[in-house]
C-alpha cells in the first residue's frame, strides 16, 4: 500500500496544468455569460487553476477587449456598455469599413442569395446594397442589417431566429440552424472579432459562434470582411477554420510573405486603402 506524503500535492499541478490557455479562457467567458461578473478565487476552484495564471489570463483578455478587470476579478464589457456597444464598434475606424464594404459589393452579382452577419462591417455593406438598383435574396443574423435592406424593392430578406443580444442588435443561438438547411447561400460576408492563420475567424461571443459555425457551412463561399485591427488576433471561439475562408477584404497592409502564406490556403486577398500611411503588419 503506498503511503501518503507530500509529494501528492503535486497532482493537483498536474491537474491544473492540462488545462491550456485557449480552454481556460472559453471556460471563462461562459462564466462570464452566466454571471457577467466572476472572481479569480471561484474561478481557480471551479477550473482548478492558480489565481495567478488566471490573473494572467484575465489581463491578456481585458487587452483583447472581452472583459473588463475588477478588483479581485472581472466584469462582461456588455455590463459596462450594453446600451452603446453596437453604436461604438459601428463608429470605430467608419472609414476603414466603408471602404471594405464597397469593395465586397464588387463581389455581389445580380440575383444571387448571399449571407450578412450581424457586424458592423456588414451593415455597411447593407447599406451600399440599399442604394443600388440590385435583385438580392439577403439572409441575416443582424436587426439593423434586416430593417436597413427592407425597403429596397428588389431584395428579399430573410431574418434567421434566434435570442436577441442585449446591445448588439444581433440574434443567437441554434433556433436559426433550420431555416439554413433550406436554402443556398452563394455568399456569406461577415467579420469577426478576430483572424489568424492558427484559428481562422474568431469571436468572443460562444453563443453567437455557434449560429455563425452554421452559416459558414451553409454558403457556397465566404468572404471576410476584416478591418487592420482584426488582423493577427485570435479571440475565444472559433467559427470558420482557415480552409473554409476564400477571400479576406481588408485595408491591412499585407507583407508578401503574410500574403504567400494566404495564398498556400487558396485565399484570395484584396487590399483597400484609406490613408496614405497604411497599416503594417507587426
Amino acid at each position: 500500500m503506498k503511503k501518503f506524503n507530500g509529494k501528492n500535492k503535486t497532482n493537483v499541478g498536474d491537474q491544473m496544468a492540462k488545462v491550456f490557455a485557449p480552454e481556460r479562457r472559453k471556460l471563462i467567458m461562459d462564466k462570464l455569460y452566466q454571471n457577467q461578473r466572476v472572481t479569480v478565487k471561484e474561478l481557480s476552484e471551479e477550473i482548478k487553476v492558480s489565481e495567478a495564471t488566471l490573473r494572467t489570463d484575465l489581463t491578456k483578455m481585458e487587452e483583447d477587449g472581452l472583459l473588463k478587470r475588477t478588483h479581485g476579478g472581472a466584469i462582461l464589457i456588455d455590463i459596462i456598455d450594453s446600451e452603446t456597444n453596437f453604436s461604438s464598434r459601428e463608429k470605430r475606424n467608419k472609414d476603414e469599413k466603408c471602404a471594405i464594404a464597397k469593395k465586397a459589393v464588387e463581389l455581389v452579382s445580380n440575383g444571387q442569395c448571399i449571407m450578412l452577419d450581424a457586424s458592423s462591417t456588414a451593415l455597411e455593406l447593407a447599406r451600399t446594397l440599399k442604394d443600388m438598383p440590385i435583385r438580392l435574396t439577403v439572409v441575416t443574423s443582424g436587426i439593423n442589417t434586416a430593417l436597413e435592406l427592407n425597403e429596397h424593392p428588389d431584395i428579399t430578406v430573410i431574418l434567421l431566429g434566434g435570442i436577441v443580444k442585449r446591445g448588439s442588435y444581433s440574434l443567437e443561438g441554434s433556433l436559426g440552424i433550420n431555416i439554413l438547411k433550406q436554402i443556398n447561400i452563394d455568399l456569406m460576408f461577415t467579420s469577426a472579432n478576430g483572424f489568424s492563420l492558427e484559428s481562422g475567424l474568431t469571436d468572443f461571443s460562444v453563443y453567437e459562434v455557434e449560429l455563425k459555425k452554421a452559416m459558414v457551412n451553409a454558403s457556397h463561399k465566404v468572404i471576410a470582411l476584416l478591418d487592420h485591427t482584426k488582423i493577427n488576433k485570435n479571440s475565444i471561439a472559433s467559427f470558420a477554420s482557415i480552409d473554409q475562408i476564400d477571400t479576406i477584404i481588408t485595408d491591412f497592409k499585407i507583407t508578401d510573405d503574410y500574403a504567400k502564406k494566404l495564398e498556400e490556403q487558396n485565399i484570395d486577398v484584396l487590399v483597400v486603402s484609406t490613408d496614405e500611411n497604411g497599416h503594417n503588419p507587426s
